[in-house]
């Protein structure tokens, strides 16, 4: 399993009920990581950048040729869309759980992707096909494709995804200036700083469509996620169904995904994602060849696990199931966990967990990477889990999800969890009305979250006192010594707070 954290844990587990041994990789800083402890055979990779590890593909591949393995699970993120390492892990003579490099290769460029789209049917966004290099003589061929675009716009990385490079412009005054930085953190990021310009719909929903191919011509969509709760590009709750979709749009947006799948000769599960207008009308925005951070959602409102279905497509079998036997039942909503302060702007939030307790209960489900004690860095993407509900319907699971975030227990760093819990709130996202504009629309303190109340401060004073914290501001003439820790002074005095 070429990754860490929470998708390698799954992933991992998903191996073991599967009958198949899993190798980790891990880094110095993941040394003592969750997806380490779980996996059958972990291998350490030297070094101490994502270069030198985790985007080091011939150091994985090393690694699974000298521990015997005979397959590599990407996972999402790192390499997972790296068509150069899906083709050096068939080289390998290893199994790539992922689709075809040529597959990665045409809807990893944004640009060639939507000319693909277009020759194949699918709507795609205004916009202009042409890409607009990182080259400042460009500037006015860019201000020329802008104007013939119309305002407000959205600049894109050719190469990007996860809200990478992605600037809005409503005004051409501000496109040099937003266009420079786009074409920066997407060279940055991707090393491309190609950045191709759209129209932005404004008021629309982000709606996509989970689709599964195998190597038999069988291709099925497995109904639609509605990510259209997002910050700066970045999705924070995803559910399904969306409130927004008609059996009538369902229908024909899953069959524009898998004509978009099939174009380009697809193996596995894949995400094709599209901007929905209020009208009814939707664009292709593109098509992630790896499996999707938030397919929980679907695996709960299907009943099919998407990893066991890679592990059977990588492995040569058919789907074994066909679109008519699809099913969905019942609603289910994901919540990002991350360590950060929305209180801060959402900068993200380090320390150690001195006490992880997730929520447990019928229709709650937790995919984590962490666990009570580890120490959260900087090193890493701050997710920390995912919490899945899942409920007979939409107004069901909102409840159900409030209560699995109020029993949510993450302290040592600072959450967002309190910011989930009145998001989850806002009349907006229960009416489910909340489109893509909604977090950049709504105030700050409308969002900010509850203060602790007296069930965290009792939880923080257990916490306190099974961990020893009260060691650095202890009363040692208060003559109390910590049964647990065999230092002087309590907890309760050491917190400064006071209980009825």
């Amino acid at each position: 399993v070429a990754n860490r954290g929470e998708i390698a844990v799954r992933v991992l587990q998903a191996a073991r009920e599967a009958g198949l041994g899993g190798i980790a990789v891990f880094s110095d800083a993941d040394a003592n990581s969750l997806h380490v402890e779980v996996a059958d055979q972990a291998v350490h990779l030297p070094g101490g950048t994502l270069d030198q590890t985790y985007l080091n593909g011939d150091a994985i591949i090393e690694a699974a040729t000298v521990c015997g393995a005979e397959a590599i699970h990407p996972g999402y993120g790192f390499l997972s869309e790296r068509a150069d390492f899906a083709r050096a892990v068939e080289a390998a003579g290893l199994v790539w759980i992922g689709p075809p490099g040529e597959a990665i290769e045409a809807m990893g460029d944004k640009v060639s992707a939507r000319l693909l789209m277009i020759d194949s049917g699918v709507p795609v966004i205004p916009g202009e096909e042409m890409a607009v290099e990182e080259d400042a003589d460009h500037l006015g061929v860019l201000a020329s494709a802008a104007a013939r675009v119309g305002y407000p716009l959205l600049l894109k990385a050719s190469a990007g995804g996860g809200g990478k490079g992605m600037r809005s412009v409503r005004e051409p005054r501000a496109l040099r200036a937003e266009y420079e930085a786009a074409a920066r953190e997407a060279a940055a990021a991707f090393g491309d700083g190609t950045i191709y310009i759209e129209r932005l719909l404004t008021g629309a929903r982000h709606v996509e469509i989970q689709v599964m191919c195998d190597r038999h011509g069988g291709a099925i969509h497995l109904n639609e996620r509605d990510c259209s709760v997002q910050r700066r590009f970045q999705k924070v709750i995803e559910e399904a169904p969306s409130p927004a979709v008609s059996p009538e749009i369902r229908k024909a947006m899953g069959e524009a995904a898998v004509t978009a799948a099939r174009s380009v000769g697809y193996i596995g599960a894949g995400t094709v994602e599209f901007l929905l207008s209020g009208n009814g009308q939707f664009h292709f925005l593109e098509m992630n060849t790896r499996l999707q951070v938030e397919h929980p959602v679907t695996e709960l409102t299907t009943g099919i696990d998407l990893v066991q279905k890679q592990f059977e497509v990588a492995a040569g079998l058919p789907l074994g199931i066909d679109q008519p036997e699809v099913k969905q039942s019942g609603h289910a909503i994901e919540a990002r966990i991350y360590a950060e302060d929305p209180r801060s702007g959402f900068l993200p939030s380090t320390g150690r967990l001195v006490m992880w307790q997730a929520p447990v209960g019928p229709g709650i489900r937790v995919d984590s990477g962490v666990r009570q004690g580890d120490e959260v860095t900087i090193d890493f993407d701050p997710m920390l889990a995912k919490l899945i509900v899942h409920a007979p319907d939409r107004h069901a699971a909102i409840r159900r999800l409030d209560t699995a975030l109020a029993d949510f227990v993450a302290l040592g760093v600072q959450t967002n969890i309190g910011f989930l819990r009145s998001l989850a709130a806002h009349h907006a996202f229960q009416s489910g009305g909340a489109d893509t504009d909604f977090l950049a629309n709504t105030a700050p303190e409308e969002l900010s979250g509850p203060d602790a109340d007296k069930g965290s401060l009792v939880a923080i004073a257990a916490a306190a006192q099974r961990l020893g914290l009260d060691r650095a501001q202890a009363d040692p003439a208060a003559g109390a010594v910590d049964e647990h820790t065999g230092h002087p002074g309590d907890p309760f005095r050491t917190l400064r707070r006071s209980f009825p």
